[in-house]
């Protein structure tokens, strides 16, 4: 069954910035999260393997940021980023993390666009 040109099909790329760019937070200084020791994510963020993070190794921190990104809700954004990490982490972290993801980000926040070209800390 063909499309009509009345109701356009989205296309997978939108619909999932849309879905990302509703849960950013206002602004990146809301990203108060932990910039040290250890953090455990909820179940409903870290909901297939690995829960426990070690903010001390810049692996561990940057799977933690790519997995809340990924997978958490506004409210786990601002409890497990923070801005100050989050902008030295950008110009890799961009490269883990899906298109509509990034494209989401870099869209509402200009700051980590600018970052992308700064070599991570």
């Amino acid at each position: 069954m063909a499309s009509s040109s009345r109701f356009p099909v989205p296309n997978a790329f939108e619909l999932l910035r849309e879905q990302y760019a509703k849960r950013l937070p206002a602004d990146l200084q809301d990203l108060t999260g932990p910039t040290h020791g250890s953090v455990d994510l909820p179940l409903h963020v870290a909901w297939s393997g690995r829960r426990s993070y070690d903010m001390e190794q810049p692996r561990s921190r940057m799977s933690l940021y790519r997995t809340v990104l990924t997978e958490g809700q506004r409210q786990d954004l601002v409890a497990f980023l923070n801005r100050d990490l989050l902008l030295g982490q950008w110009p890799v972290l961009r490269t883990l993390i899906s298109r509509p993801l990034r494209d989401a980000w870099e869209t509402a926040f200009p700051e980590l666009s600018a970052a992308r070209s700064v070599p991570a800390a």
